[in-house]
């Protein structure tokens, strides 16, 4: 049982015996003691004054002196106005750091037999046009959530829906067409992804000039923009395509394969992956004939130009378009689809959405349609809204083809961390190649963790620079602790010194930052807890800085391998250890390498 658990079951029985009350747990209040107090635990007393009916001093010192009879890990106590400030023996630390450094999966539930199925939904790009700074962001997060769930004993399906088909496809196809020159990916030497954006760009650059004809011939915009000539042979593609047109839909095929592969790519760098990728070109008919259906049983309705709607007002909304008076289908109607055939697949529990807050709306709606065609776990979907992230330059536009791309933000921040880290000369033990495997390690753990440490109800501004220090809330700054702990075991090692999981003798003193790290370590299985419940990777992140400044502030003022007293010193180097050991595991759950040198 964990400190905070038995003492707050030996206060209900203090309070039983000393004051005849049968409390509830929820009024035992317990909290770290603030740091200008002496105490580890302090226990808020006034919840209990009604009953003991005596002043707060006096109600905590009875209940103090209860615990200290009946809890053998409390050292002593003291109490400040209605506040019961705890000390606990050191030995009870010392103990939990050794668990802690003994437990192969320190911070994670074990696996148990009720284990549920969570399906994570994240990255959802388009096939015309690269992954960029805002993918990044969701594929982060939705890769940690999923790390962060396994954690918490969840059995997680990483899933990924590529959006294949549709109007924004033709564009590219059809600028293929008329001005790719027959390029591909082999002859330019461009990944697919990139090459595909760029006739995507080239479609919207004479798409405009239409339009901006059309307006001097005295059009109105609304007409120019539906009649220019570009649009209206996209449009008459898409028709092809779902008309099963065999030149079109072979044409279909091998631009995105282009793509699938440029996405591979960079996913791979990343380091994300997914469990199972659908594709709306297999969802959308699925999600036709729910909508269908629901036309004929009475849950939608048809208006006069044949479109079908979902009237939504009695649950406070508006209405929502289904089918278009030409039958094809929208991006609802292809999620109702999705979602179909998903829970069709595996027997999940909870299925998660990871997409930008400007879809808070279409989520509402999904539940509810769902739930309305008769889908018991319709209104159980969880959509995970995250903010925008932006760089300081200002925001990304991909139809003009000013897009954050995601494969020159990673190069971007390779070439800062190299620059940064030379400056420094923190890599210059290294061989040219560990320097570079290192760059890139850092590169991308400062972009992971950049964007990881923030609240991702947030909307945010990356900072390359910024993000890349070696001092701060960073990434780097972590995996420079992490690197620095190596250090000291390596060279531990060579001296012959093992790390101790038991100590014949404890040591006599611990210091408070001693004290202080070992609290730390002892609150990450709670961290990874909290983020799990609260779907937030940032409080894994913000955890992995506050342990590691702890460790910094104890290896500043403590020696390691000079101390004279062997007991201090092998309780320091089992200390330094585990540190190691919970940021490699913390940051592993962000998706972040941590180097062994730097």
């Amino acid at each position: 049982m964990k400190i905070d658990e038995l003492i707050q079951s030996v206060v209900l029985e203090a309070l039983k015996k000393l004051y005849d009350f049968e409390a509830s747990k929820e009024s035992v209040q317990l909290q770290n003691t603030r740091k200008d107090f002496d105490g580890d635990i302090t226990l808020v007393v006034f919840p209990f004054l009604r009953y003991s009916k005596k002043k707060p001093e006096d109600t905590a010192k009875e209940i103090g002196e209860y615990l200290q009879e009946n809890v053998d890990e409390i050292k002593s106590y003291n109490v400040v106005k209605g506040f019961l400030n705890l000390e606990i023996d050191n030995n009870y630390w010392l103990g939990r750091i050794q668990k802690a450094w003994g437990d192969e999966i320190f911070g994670h539930q074990k696996p148990s037999e009720k284990q549920k199925t969570a399906m994570v939904e994240y990255s959802s790009p388009n096939t015309n046009k690269p992954l960029h700074l805002g993918h990044i962001r969701n594929n982060l997060l939705g890769y940690s959530l999923s790390e962060i769930l396994k954690a918490n004993n969840y059995h997680v399906v990483k899933t990924n829906i590529v959006n294949d088909r549709g109007i924004h496809i033709c564009k590219s196809m059809l600028a293929w067409q008329k001005w790719g020159n027959q390029q591909t990916p082999e002859n330019s030497g461009m990944k697919g992804d990139h090459l595909v954006g760029d006739l995507y760009v080239a479609f919207d650059k004479h798409y405009k000039a239409e339009i901006a004809e059309l307006l001097n011939n005295g059009m109105s915009q609304k007409e120019a923009e539906d009649q220019a000539p570009s649009i209206q042979e996209a449009r008459d593609m898409l028709r092809k395509w779902e008309a099963g047109d065999s030149e079109v839909v072979q044409l279909w095929k091998t631009m995105n394969s282009w793509v699938y592969e440029g996405f591979d790519t960079t996913y791979k760098r990343l380091g994300v992956d997914f469990d199972k990728i659908y594709y709306e070109s297999e969802t959308y008919l699925v999600g036709k004939d729910e909508v269908l259906r629901g036309l004929e049983e009475g849950i939608f309705y048809k208006k006069e130009d044949g479109s079908v709607w979902a009237d939504l007002t009695d649950e406070g909304l508006d209405q929502k378009l289904l089918l278009r008076s030409d039958g094809t289908s929208v991006y609802m109607t292809q999620d109702i689809g999705t979602a179909k055939m998903r829970f069709k697949d595996f027997d999940i529990d909870k299925m998660i959405y990871v997409v930008g807050n400007e879809q808070n709306y279409h989520f509402q709606v999904l539940a509810i349609l769902l739930d309305k065609l008769g889908y018991d776990w319709g209104k159980g979907l969880h959509h995970f809204s995250y903010g925008m992230v932006e760089l300081p330059s200002g925001k990304m536009k991909s139809r003009e083809g000013t897009v954050v791309d995601a494969d020159d933000l990673m190069d971007g921040m390779v070439d800062v961390a190299r620059k940064m880290a030379e400056e420094l000369g923190k890599l210059d033990s290294l061989t040219q190649e560990e320097a570079e495997k290192t760059y890139e390690m850092i590169a991308l753990g400062a972009l992971k963790y950049f964007i990881l440490k923030v609240d991702p109800k947030k909307n945010m501004m990356f900072n390359p620079e910024e993000s890349i220090d070696f001092n701060g809330n960073t990434g780097p700054f972590i995996q420079y602790t992490h690197a620095r702990i190596k250090s000291v075991l390596r060279k531990a090692a060579e001296k012959g010194l093992d790390i101790k999981e038991n100590f014949a003798v404890s040591p006599t003193t611990i210091s408070n930052k001693e004290k202080d790290l070992m609290k730390r370590i002892t609150q990450f299985p709670e961290a990874v807890k909290e983020a799990g419940i609260n779907y937030s990777p940032a409080v894994v992140a913000n955890y992995c800085y506050e342990l590691a400044k702890e460790f910094n502030q104890f290896y500043h003022d403590h020696p390691i391998l000079t101390e004279q007293d062997s007991v201090v010193r092998d309780m320091r180097l089992l200390l330094s250890a585990t540190v190691g050991k919970v940021i490699k595991s913390g940051m592993k759950l962000l998706g972040i390498e941590v180097p062994d040198r730097m």
